[in-house]
Order: C-alpha cells, then sequence, then structure tokens
C-alpha cells in the first residue's frame, strides 16, 4: 500500500533551470560576449566549475584563479537574486494543487533533490510546510541515479520504499527510483524517462487518487 509521495524539485515541482541560463548569460555578457540557450543545454547537468569554464572558452576569454572564483561566486548571487523572487505561483502546472492534495489525503510527502538550494525555494513558494522531510544536496553523498537521496527519504518518513512514489523528470532520477524498489511516476515522455510506471507531462494532469488506483 503506498503511504508516500518523494518529489524531485527542478523540473517536477519548479523550474529554475531558467534561473541558471539567465545568470550565466550575465556572466557571458560580462565578459564581452553572450550566451544562447543552446550553449545552455550542454551545461545541464554540468559543475558550475566546468559551467564557467566553458563560457570562457564560448567567449574566448582568459581569467586569473581569484577571477574565477569570484565569478563562480558572482553567478550563484545572481542565481540567488533571482530564487528569492519565486512565489507559489511559479509552480509547474498543477503541482502545488497535487502536493495540498496529497497532503489532504494524509499521505507522508519527501523531497528528493540534489538542490542545495531546495529548502529556499520551498520556502519562497510557500510550500515548505507540506513536506515531512527534506533529503537534498546537502544530506546526501551519491548523487542520482544511486537510489541514496530516495531512500533516506523515505527510512526519514518511517516508509519502506514499497510504500513509496518517486516524481522524477530525469533519466537518472527514474533508475535511482527503481533501483531504489519504488514506484516512480515519470513527468516527461517514455522516449526520454524509459523505465517509470507512469507518464505525464506536468503534475496537473493526475491526481493523488488516480495514482493511488493505478499503483
Amino acid at each position: 500500500m503506498i503511504k508516500g509521495f518523494l518529489f524531485d524539485l527542478d523540473g517536477v515541482i519548479v523550474d529554475t533551470a531558467v534561473f541558471h541560463f539567465q545568470a550565466w548569460r550575465r556572466i557571458a555578457q560580462k565578459l564581452g560576449g553572450d550566451f544562447s540557450k543552446a550553449q545552455n543545454e550542454q551545461l545541464k547537468g554540468v559543475s558550475r566549475v566546468d559551467s564557467l569554464t566553458k563560457i570562457l572558452e564560448w567567449t574566448g576569454t582568459t581569467v586569473t584563479e581569484e577571477e574565477f572564483k569570484a565569478l563562480m561566486e558572482l553567478k550563484n548571487e545572481w542565481y540567488l537574486e533571482l530564487v528569492t523572487r519565486l512565489s507559489d505561483k511559479d509552480g509547474l502546472p498543477g503541482a502545488v494543487d497535487f502536493l495540498h492534495h496529497a497532503k489532504a489525503r494524509g499521505i507522508a510527502i519527501a523531497l528528493g533533490s540534489a538542490s542545495k538550494n531546495a529548502v529556499l525555494i520551498l520556502d519562497k513558494m510557500n510550500l515548505l510546510p507540506l513536506f515531512d522531510t527534506i533529503i537534498d544536496g546537502n544530506n546526501v553523498v551519491n548523487g542520482k541515479p544511486h537510489p541514496e537521496v530516495f531512500l533516506k527519504g523515505a527510512e526519514a518518513l518511517g516508509l519502506s520504499p514499497a510504500e513509496c512514489i518517486v516524481f522524477e523528470d530525469s533519466i537518472a532520477g527514474v533508475q535511482a527510483a527503481k533501483s531504489g524498489g519504488m514506484s516512480c511516476v515519470g513527468i516527461g515522455t517514455p522516449e526520454v524517462l524509459g523505465g517509470a510506471d507512469l507518464y505525464f507531462n506536468a503534475l496537473g494532469e493526475t491526481s493523488p487518487e488516480e495514482l493511488l488506483r493505478a499503483l
């Protein structure tokens, strides 16, 4: 019997990828160049150090080690400035309502995200009280597709993996959920997220009741 929902954050509840793009673009422009959405696609899942290294290559810029560190800090400052403007109106389609409905049904709710800004983001969206536990980039050693983040989430909820559904928008996240022995709802398409149990384009396309019946 399903008793808990474990959510990835970015791409499931909210889309902060656009904030990373805007912050990196400001860095590129500061260096005298620019930064396209096509180039941004090459930075998804890439560390901040490697992302800045690529932008320096694209803009043909050379900097000292101190300047490199300063640029990384500046990018993060600009990103966090954008995050502070978030509200519950910025959730992906149906995500906020889905969370409220799940909470009202008495379902245990956890976050399982690699983001180190997860608490800040959820707080700005007024969603923090809905979560019974938060496991993020500050709490895990192994990143997805290792199941650590979800296993810790289930444990914190006092549930077995078989009692949990994971909501994910990345193939690494789907693999983490399945290798951890959990059901998985893919937010995306089967072509991209092979291995999930069900697929939706957004949480607004389903409901907690429907999922509890299906899984």
